[in-house]
């Protein structure tokens, strides 16, 4: 990779974090509705995963979905405007927090049904298999998924019709508030592919974005090699609740502060310095930018126009001429 590359995955995971707080506040404050999961401490696993990625290939995600958006190419703008219900927003306001997609730039979309999104990313990768499309699908999904029936149907048919899709399981641990050794029979979610007969993978690395590159880029090399689906399992740790409304309850403080003591960001800021791959200053500056998008961000969004009431039924009908 090139100092360019690295810097601007850099800027998309400082641009992500700083997004998210600001998304807090803005909740805080009444001027987000509705529900909100935040990605802070994740940041490493979708900047990882999508870097390897070429443009023919296919993401779908859960409902913790805005550090996706702007890893698959949304801006700060439109993602903050969609947060804010404006007509500005990704999915014009419509979708909010759990429902941002962009189609153009090959994001199927966040889903707020736990494990709903998995079938579908089965027939997408259907679709780009009957069609010869030498394109991978990226369906992305938590630990607690693991345990739904949509899951199972979805690896089972995957692999049946070898379909080039690369299951990824972000373990953070917790399935809402429950701890995995509580609601799953295996702790490592990998283990769920064997019944399949799926190659699988596990990596302890999901703090680290560049071990995040290297076991994402293995996986999709197996896919797009022809061998079929493939289930990558990363674990990680997200550092706030569940969703704004969670009361943290269910984890130690000591545990928390263990984990943040590996931040994404800054493991990456160090790996970036000890490699000589860019200056401290280099960083200072990334992060200043990204400071500055993400206030910017918010400044469009709050400025945009709510939706026209009479725009309510647009986009949910296919309209015939």
């Amino acid at each position: 990779m090139k100092k360019a590359e690295h810097l601007e995955l850099y800027r998309q995971m400082v641009v992500i974090r700083r997004l998210e707080e600001s998304a807090a506040h803005l909740y805080q404050e009444g001027k987000i509705g509705g529900f909100l999961h935040l990605y802070i401490g994740q940041e490493a696993v979708s900047t990882g995963l999508i870097s390897m990625r070429q443009p023919q290939d296919r993401v779908i995600t859960a409902y913790r979905d805005h550090g996706v958006a702007i890893n698959c190419g949304i801006s700060a703008n439109a993602v903050m405007a969609e947060l804010l219900g404006k007509e500005t927003g990704t999915s014009k306001g419509r979708g909010g927090s759990m429902h941002m997609a962009d189609t153009e730039k090959n994001f199927w979309g966040g889903h707020a049904i736990v494990g709903a999104h998995l079938p579908i990313a089965a027939g997408l990768a259907l679709g780009d298999q009957y069609e010869e499309n030498d394109a991978v699908t990226i369906c992305m999904f938590g630990d607690g998924a693991t345990n739904i029936g949509f899951f199972h149907e979805a690896l089972n048919l995957s692999a049946v019709w070898d379909l080039p899709v690369l299951w990824v399981c972000e373990n953070n641990q917790y399935g809402m508030g429950t701890e995995i050794k509580r609601a799953s029979a295996v702790e490592e979610m990998r283990q769920k592919a064997e019944g399949y007969g799926m190659p699988n993978l596990r990596t302890e690395g999901g703090m680290d974005i560049m071990q995040v590159r290297e076991a994402a880029g293995d996986a999709i090399e197996h896919i797009r090699s022809g061998k079929g689906p493939f289930f990558l399992e990363i674990v990680t740790y997200r550092f706030v609740g569940h969703s704004m409304g969670d009361p943290e309850r269910y984890r130690e403080k000591e545990e928390v502060t263990k984990w943040r003591e590996d931040d994404p960001i800054g493991i990456y800021n160090k790996y970036l310095v000890d490699e000589k791959v860019a200056k401290a200053a280099d960083l200072d500056k990334v992060e200043a930018e990204a400071e500055a998008e993400v206030e910017a961000a918010v400044k469009f969004a709050e400025e945009s126009p709510e939706p026209a009431l009479d725009t309510l039924f647009d986009h949910v009908y296919v309209e015939e001429n």
